[in-house]
């Protein structure tokens, strides 16, 4: 996907998991490798809880049109937000999402999908699940391969406080790993199919 001229990606979830951090993490660092971008977001009525998403547009052409019709990457991390927004992912796109909060439908086989437990390796390797949201974006570079690792980990720690830049650091190189370790898996049962 690194390729790609222009590459739409929706991050969703319940409002308070921070969807739009994790958004503006992306946007800083597509901007700063010096692509176009647009990033906007938008709450459900409920706010705290209801399904939110937050969008990033990245081209390396100018944006004429800054909405997300169908996003080529989406991650998900609530059962509502999949149920509300998962559904205009891309054909063939890909769905990275928190295997602990969203069942996938089984039957779905149009889109690529990517369950990591997100919110429990938060809270088991670090004790904070306040930082899933990091967690899922280091997962996510890693899987998709949309933004360079190097550049999306600058934007998050210019994106946090100082004090909690270790704690974002250690979630986002979680992240990275369990994404990493995916990929690995896929690429082994892949070759074991085709063998």
């Amino acid at each position: 996907m690194a390729e790609a001229v222009r590459v739409e990606i929706r991050c969703s979830g319940s409002g308070g998991q921070g969807i739009l951090l994790a958004a503006a993490i992306m946007a800083e660092a597509a901007a700063a490798l010096g692509r176009q971008v647009v990033q906007t977001q938008s709450y459900g009525p409920e706010a705290r809880g209801g399904a939110s998403k937050a969008e990033v547009i990245v081209s390396d052409e100018p944006i004429d049109y800054p909405e997300v019709q169908q996003p080529d990457v989406s991650l998900v991390l609530s059962q509502a937000a999949y149920d509300k927004y998962a559904g205009d992912t891309k054909p063939g796109g890909l769905l990275v999402y928190d295997s602990g909060l969203v069942e996938p439908d089984p039957a779905d086989e149009s889109l690529v999908r990517c369950g990591l437990p997100f919110t429990q390796a938060a809270g088991d390797e670090l004790g904070k699940k306040m930082v899933t949201n990091i967690v899922a974006v280091g997962a996510l570079v890693a899987v998709s391969g949309v933004l360079p690792e190097d550049a999306v980990r600058e934007a998050v720690v210019s994106r946090v406080p100082a004090r909690f830049r270790e704690l974002n650091e250690q979630a986002y190189g979680l992240g990275l790993r369990l994404g990493e370790e995916a990929v690995a898996m896929l690429a082994t049962s892949s070759a074991s199919r085709t063998s």
